[in-house]
């Protein structure tokens, strides 16, 4: 009893201080790096102690100064259920923590694409999702040119379960599953993502010095004034631009509209679902199509599909709005209301809003009605009227995109918590300035392990996809180049690539299998963050050595080539031509009956090529240029 006496004393002197607080990050359901030290902090008013407990037992106290206090977890053994108690004027109990591995997942939109957008292609994983020691922290996207911020506006850990599942990033949680499925360990993920962002806005401010020209454009919107103008200004075009549209729509214009089910629409033009408009065109188009359905399908069907559409839609059926999309990307999956369908004939009308010259419908995209099982192909002939056209809609600023604003407002708030490494997939922004990308991706490896304070802070990285229209011919081509820089950049130690030229879609830039990509990630993480031996690469291309009119290129595994073409080579011309191929276990030999003397050689490269050569393990290798007796 004498022993709880100091304890009890101080809890009654610490009543008149001021409320403790803690970050967003650390709350209920948290996962913390297991085998390491945490820091942990909070804020309370300066000289007010805190006291620390873990389950049942005192780990100790802290003070706050200058209205912050920390306290250092020791390192903890992997597994869930423990509870943190802080103990200072107030007391705040944290219930249901784990210590696992805990990863950034971080990039742009294939990063943050949520397990939602994948439904259709992986229907059973969100419906029985029961992973409760997989858990996500979805970091708020509130950007910030000022300084590093030291805590989030908002956010919660929550469960891979089916009340959450829908909301996970589609890569992290493939990726934490195939882990977890492997040693049991459980696992955090951060999620830490926004679509479209380059890489200049995840790099800090220290980082940018090398960068002078990405520095001054992020240091501008220090300015609120200037985001505020910016902000209005692009309000007030697009307000303008489409309310312009709308009021000389003559689909919604007129007497009847053109969504109305009895409006007699034989008169306009026949259009073929999917597609594009032969000729460039802004503006408003409508399309209407009438659709025979008997009184079962009418009451089964509660889904209607319509692919995807560039860039704008709203959906009518027997004249009520069942949705809309207001950008390109987004697939058409429109929920139907009960008794809106009905036996008989029904009528479809699409209002389509084409911003920049070019307007369809995507080919190789599902377009139909009825149900995921059961359906009635919509594709085929509809018929199409112009409403109204327009000049070009100008870009907006898109300030959450600058440099700096990301790095400062997501990732800083993360970093004082240690983490086990990061996956990342991000470059689509990039295309185009695969130099500079070359450079400010690396710097961002070495920004980000210097702010954790893990130098060697795994970092495990997802090249682009396959994406775009194949070409017949050998060509020059901006992802290509993206994918040279971001393979050059394995050689920053504990770094790891996965290729993904094999799960693209060519007429998607978010493509669905987001598995195969967590998969391999997983594989990655095996070898480089838990140190297994575990095949985890594709073939690495070693040398290219000239033997007369061909050229050898030697790997560092044996090689399996599947059907497709896409090596080429140059002379002294530069005029790559496809060459011919023979196998010789960890060798290829390369020729071409034109080509003399052939001296530099390019795999995959191209927007959208063929993926050719995978090791025994099914992994690809990646695309890559090389000359003669340039070791790689």
């Amino acid at each position: 009893m004498q022993k709880l006496l100091p304890f009890v004393a101080l809890l009654c002197s610490l009543s008149a201080q001021a409320d403790i607080r803690l970050p967003k990050l650390i709350s209920d359901n948290m996962v913390l790096q297991r085998d390491s030290s945490i820091n942990l902090w909070g804020y309370a008013t300066a000289g007010e102690q805190i006291i620390v407990q873990l389950n049942d037992a005192v780990l100790g106290q802290t003070r706050a100064e200058n209205g912050q206090w920390q306290f250092t977890l020791p390192a903890q053994q992997a597994g869930c259920g423990q509870q943190l108690r802080f103990t200072g004027s107030n007391q705040i109990t944290l219930s249901n923590i784990c210590f696992g591995d805990v990863w950034l997942a971080s990039g742009q939109s294939n990063m943050e694409l949520p397990m939602a957008r994948v439904a259709e292609a992986y229907p059973q994983d969100l419906s029985s999702a029961n992973y409760p020691q997989i858990r996500q922290f979805t970091v708020p996207q509130q950007y910030n040119f000022d300084a590093p911020q030291q805590d989030l506006s908002g956010g919660q850990w929550l469960p891979a379960t089916t009340a959450h599942i829908a909301g996970f990033s589609a890569l992290a949680f493939y990726f934490a599953r195939e882990l977890y499925q492997h040693n049991g360990v459980p696992i955090g993920m951060l999620n830490n993502a926004l679509g479209g962002s380059p890489v200049e806005a995840w790099l800090s401010e220290e980082a940018l010095q090398a960068f002078p020209d990405a520095l001054a454009q992020g240091l501008r919107f220090r300015d609120k004034q200037l985001i505020a103008d910016i902000t209005a200004a692009d309000q007030a075009k697009n307000a303008q631009w489409y309310g312009d549209l709308a009021s000389r729509d003559a689909g919604l214009n007129s007497d009847k509209p053109w969504y109305a089910p009895k409006l007699d629409h034989s008169d306009w033009q026949s259009f073929s679902v999917p597609g594009f408009l032969p000729q460039p065109f802004t503006g408003v188009w409508w399309l209407r199509k009438t659709v025979q359905l008997s009184a079962v399908q009418a009451a089964a069907a509660d889904t209607l599909r319509l692919g995807s559409i560039v860039d704008a839609d709203e959906v009518y059926i027997n004249g009520v709005k069942v949705g809309n999309t207001t950008y390109q990307y987004p697939p058409r999956r429109y929920a139907l209301p009960n008794g809106l369908l009905k036996a008989g004939v029904n009528l479809i009308a699409v209002r389509i809003i084409a911003t920049n010259s070019k307007t369809g419908l995507m080919p190789d995209k599902p377009y139909w009605l009825g149900t995921d099982k059961q359906h009635i192909a919509l594709s085929g002939q509809w018929q199409m009227r112009q409403g109204a056209t327009a000049e070009i809609l100008p870009a907006d600023t898109f300030i959450r995109w600058q440099p700096l604003g990301l790095y400062n407002g997501l990732t800083a708030p993360l970093s004082k918590l240690p983490i086990k490494g990061v996956i990342w997939y991000q470059g689509e922004s990039n295309v185009g300035r695969e130099v500079q990308y070359q450079q400010r991706f690396r710097a961002l490896i070495r920004d980000w392990r210097e702010k954790w304070q893990q130098p060697q802070l795994p970092f495990l990285y997802v090249q682009l996809a396959n994406y775009l229209q194949k070409s017949p011919h050998p060509t020059d081509s901006g992802w290509a180049a993206l994918r040279e820089a971001q393979r050059l950049v394995q050689d920053e130690p504990n770094t790891a690539m996965v290729v993904a030229i094999d799960v693209g879609e060519w007429n998607d830039i978010h493509p669905v299998d987001k598995k195969t990509l967590g998969q391999r990630l997983a594989l990655a993480a095996r070898a480089v963050a838990l140190g297994e031996k575990v095949q985890y690469q594709g073939p690495q291309l070693l040398s290219v050595q000239a033997q007369g009119d061909k050229l050898l290129l030697s790997f560092d595994q044996p090689l399996v080539l599947k059907p497709g073409q896409s090596f080429d080579i140059a002379g002294s011309d530069g005029k790559y031509r496809w060459a011919q191929l023979k196998l010789q276990g960890k060798q290829l030999v390369l020729s071409h009956a034109d080509i003399k003397a052939p001296q530099q050689v390019r795999y995959a490269w191209a927007d959208n090529p063929d993926a050719v050569l995978y090791n025994s393990a099914g992994l690809p290798a990646s695309p890559f240029t090389a000359q003669i007796a340039e070791p790689k």
